[in-house]
């Protein structure tokens, strides 16, 4: 049986993500996953917050995430 964020993942291994009002689209999710929750908990304040936003929609398994709430 699948655990829960698996059956949350996109079928698509692509993602798109608006940060800091740059679009870029990574080809394995579970890579960006990874750098999102690196770059969350190495800063401070807005690149912070930014980057905890864009990791909780991925966390979601949204095909686009974004910086903005």
């Amino acid at each position: 049986m699948l655990a829960i964020p698996e059956l949350a993942m996109p079928r698509s291994r692509k993602v798109t993500i608006v940060y800091i009002g740059r679009r870029e689209v990574w080809t394995d999710y579970e890579e960006a996953k990874a750098y999102f929750l690196e770059l969350m908990m190495t800063t401070e304040g807005e690149k912070h917050e930014r980057a905890e936003c864009v990791y909780i929609q991925l966390l979601h398994g949204l095909e686009e995430c974004s910086d903005e709430d």
